[in-house]
């Protein structure tokens, strides 16, 4: 046993502690030596973030716009082949075996019609619509990355990719925030 005095050993015994606690007190914001830090993680719905930008939502209208004769027209020759075809309902055993191949090969024609247009217009559409997501989406991810660097992320991580976050790690407002300032649809 020690035969310190008792005060001593409580002077003694008061430092350590008081040392102890400075100590933990200034590594309780780092990680101790040769552990790396709790990577700072946030979550995006890059998706979301992308289809609500409002350069999306105009280029949506614009596409739409673009795209809408092109509709009428095939909505115009669907009803043509309604036409058609009601002639052959109604004129069936009353037309002449060459008035009725004449109705059946227009309607096998305007059938391949409507099928040539639908093809090109969802193409089109399709062309047109993939080329705005895929340079709104890099976009997106240059965004995401300045934000990131910005808050001190170390990684992003897409919801779709995710089976559990807590919602304060969901950035996806911010991004779009940051997005529509950066990239403002023109008026």
């Amino acid at each position: 046993m020690c035969h310190m005095p008792e005060r001593k050993w409580l002077v003694v015994c008061s430092a350590l502690f008081l040392i102890t606690r400075a100590v933990s007190a200034q590594t309780a914001g780092s990680a101790p030596a040769g552990v790396p830090a709790p990577a700072r993680v946030a979550v995006i719905n890059l998706q979301q973030a992308v289809l609500e930008s409002a350069e999306i939502q105009k280029a949506q209208a614009a596409m739409e716009a673009k795209y809408k004769p092109r509709q009428q027209d095939l909505e115009k020759a669907q009803k043509e082949l309604q036409g058609i075809q009601q002639q052959l309902q109604a004129g069936a055993g009353k037309l002449t075996a060459q008035g009725e191949a004449d109705l059946t090969a227009q309607g096998q024609k305007k059938q391949r019609e409507i099928q040539r247009m639908t093809d090109d217009l969802q193409a089109d559409v399709n062309s047109d619509r993939n080329e705005i997501l895929g340079t709104s989406s890099r976009k997106m991810a240059e965004i995401v990355k300045k934000l990131a660097e910005e808050k001190g992320y170390d990684v992003v991580v897409d919801v779709s990719t995710t089976i559990y976050y807590k919602a304060a790690l969901d950035i996806t407002a911010e991004a779009l925030a940051a997005y529509n300032k950066a990239y403002p649809a023109a008026k």
